[in-house]
């Protein structure tokens, strides 16, 4: 198992194939238009984790990187897709689907707890321990330290398990079908919260 670092782009060849690829990214913010995409991680589940960092001024021009994340017969795993989905789509023009998201398959399936975030989820179902220290560091800076590399690949390192975990649940339960239907939408919601409906709830009657 490495962590493989690149400069604004994936090298040609890397990541190629037809299995499913983990994604993850890492920003400046949580305002998608305003903080930039500054890290995005991928791991095709072989036991490497790629990542890429874009650095200030960057024309996010990644021909390599482009081409893997909007291979339409290629799943792209997430947790919370919603969230890198936009990021992706704002930065690089690319749509990054079709999706699995664990977070969202998290809550249809453990309604037993209302914690889901990517820890509990690895905790629990993989009984491995995941740290969070460098959730909040900068990830712009001129130089990511080891802790953050580290951090930001553990981001992917497990959504393969996860995905795999989950359906197994989600299918037990008769909800894949629905499960299904929230990710083919994600890519819906996203856009939806890049043109300034990130909290409305358009659905609803009132």
């Amino acid at each position: 198992m490495a962590v493989h670092f690149h400069e604004e782009d994936l090298p040609a060849g890397v990541l190629s194939g037809s299995s499913a690829i983990a994604v993850d990214t890492e920003t400046m913010g949580l305002i998608t238009p305003r903080d930039r995409l500054c890290v995005v991680q991928l791991s095709d589940g072989s036991g490497d984790e790629h990542l890429v960092r874009f650095g200030p001024g960057s024309s996010y021009d990644a021909p390599n990187l482009k081409a893997v994340l909007g291979d339409p017969a290629r799943v792209k795993l997430y947790h919370f897709a919603r969230f890198d989905l936009a990021a992706l789509h704002h930065y690089l023009g690319v749509t990054a689907g079709p999706v699995f998201c664990t977070k969202i398959a998290s809550r249809l399936i453990r309604t037993y707890t209302d914690r889901h975030g990517l820890k509990n989820l690895v905790e629990e179902l993989l009984g491995e321990s995941l740290s969070k220290q460098q959730q909040s560091s900068d990830w712009g800076g001129p130089v990511l330290s080891e802790a953050q590399r580290e951090y930001a690949a553990s981001d992917v390192r497990y959504l393969h398990r996860l995905r795999d975990e989950l359906t197994l649940r989600l299918e037990r339960e008769g909800r894949m079908h629905l499960a299904q239907a929230c990710f083919d939408f994600l890519p819906a919601r996203a856009l939806l919260d890049l043109a300034g409906w990130p909290e409305a709830d358009i659905f609803a009657h009132a």
